[in-house]
């Protein structure tokens, strides 16, 4: 395939927010020209796109590639290749890393395999403290330029005082706390959610206040600072709540909750590691109010929070399993099957929350107009398919969407004017 003219006829694209039949044609890495009926020309690839959907590259703002420290999970080049599969062009890496990047020399190691490996665009994270033990404040001064933002993810701030710090040093330097909000003192040993399925079957629970205390705590401490505060992962009606509020008190806060949480419950739980991850499935209730808040704007982004594991840690059952889950290569299609095609939202309030909030919260250049890098997925959302984790590019393939049947396969992945992944020819053949 030519990298240096491409031309995608006949697809379906959203261009000023209206969905419209386009050309579109890319030249040096870049989309020159959206349009209907662009002539093709003996020097272009032509992609026949007739019955797809095109989009900018999805952009996810919390996955974990697990390099460096963690390569028997995932690599840089498998999750990269792994969102590729899933139509996403641009994602940004968590930190609970070994070493983690608390400093400039360990990021630069995460910095190195990112440049030899990654086949889109991957952005890190670094800690808020030093590594990551929730006791000393890195320099933040000193990494900010390096990364989109600053995150403990994987265990909550304990310490009040060291977040105040924290926001404090990051609003004067107007970057981004993300925060993985888990109280520890109200775990009990939990490792699902307190609810009808634990009590049913005598499981320990989590309860909802374990996150929500703490994001309450954060917010208080967001508006004396003003610091852009970014909630990862909500799953509790207390949570969307209490941010639909600070919202309106005019707090610069944002947030994400993740596709898991809004098409399943605890009441869905099965005896499987598949199903377990940290925050746990909530009730019903809660998936009515994080379903609200994305109608409303109090979500933000739809982000993946994908956290592979190796067969051997998600084999233990609920109790023993690791927590986490994948989910780039089946988040479009689960968010387009079960929330887009039942009406419940739009196709563009979908691209919205998946490719336009993300890039605009984290500063994620691009989108879709003429003089943008050509990054773009093509979509079939018309003919179903049955996800199969057997055909994941990702070394972890514990999803508890196996099996589903679903719209949405991501057809093509082009990255700064590269075809990165078609279902035609694998990659990484």
């Amino acid at each position: 395939m030519s990298e240096n003219r491409i031309l995608i006829k006949n697809g379906t694209a959203v261009v000023h927010n209206k969905c419209q039949r386009v050309d579109i044609l890319i030249e040096n890495k870049k989309i020159a020209r959206i349009a209907s009926g662009i002539a093709a020309e003996e020097s272009m690839t032509v992609i026949d796109a007739k019955g797809k959907y095109i989009t900018y590259g999805l952009a996810d703002v919390h996955v974990h590639f697990r390099e460096p420290g963690y390569s028997a999970k995932e690599t840089i080049e498998t999750g990269s290749k792994a969102a590729a599969h899933g139509g996403y062009t641009t994602v940004c890496c968590m930190p609970n890393l070994n070493p983690a990047p608390d400093s400039l020399q360990n990021l630069d190691i995460e910095e190195e395999l990112i440049d030899n490996q990654a086949v889109i665009d991957v952005r890190p994270y670094a800690t808020i403290t030093k590594q990551r033990k929730g006791m000393e404040a890195v320099d933040f001064e000193t990494l900010s330029p390096y990364v989109v933002g600053f995150s403990d993810d994987g265990s909550g701030v304990q310490n009040e005082a060291v977040m105040e710090e924290a926001m404090t040093h990051v609003a004067a330097l107007k970057g981004i706390i993300a925060a993985h909000c888990e109280d520890n003192s109200l775990l009990n040993g939990g490792y699902i959610h307190e609810g009808k399925y634990a009590q049913l079957h005598h499981h320990r629970g989590i309860c909802s206040e374990s996150e929500w205390g703490q994001i309450k705590r954060d917010i208080t401490l967001a508006e004396k600072t003003g610091c852009h505060y970014h909630v990862c992962h909500i799953s509790t009606k207390e949570s969307v709540e209490l941010i639909r509020k600070a919202k309106a008190r005019g707090v610069n806060i944002t947030c994400e909750t993740a596709p898991h949480y809004l098409v399943l419950t605890d009441e869905d739980l099965q005896e499987d590691g598949r199903f377990k991850m940290n925050p746990p499935l909530r009730s019903a209730e809660d998936q009515y109010a994080l379903i609200e808040g994305i109608k409303d704007g109090t979500i933000d982004c739809i982000a993946t929070d994908h956290a592979p594991h190796t067969p051997e840690e998600k084999s233990k059952g609920l109790e023993k399993s690791a927590m986490g889950i994948v989910g780039l290569e089946t988040a479009f299609s689960v968010v387009y099957t079960h929330l887009v095609k039942k009406n419940v939202i739009s196709f563009e309030k979908m691209l919205e929350l998946m490719c336009d909030n993300p890039r605009r919260i984290f500063n994620l250049k691009g989108k879709l107009e003429e003089g943008e890098f050509a990054d773009l997925a093509i979509f079939d959302i018309y003919h179903p398919y049955t996800i199969d984790s057997s055909g994941f590019f990702s070394k972890g393939h514990s999803t508890p969407f196996e099996g589903w049947r679903v719209y949405g396969k991501c057809c093509q992945t082009i990255y700064h004017g590269k075809c990165v992944w078609t279902e035609l020819v694998r990659s990484d053949k």
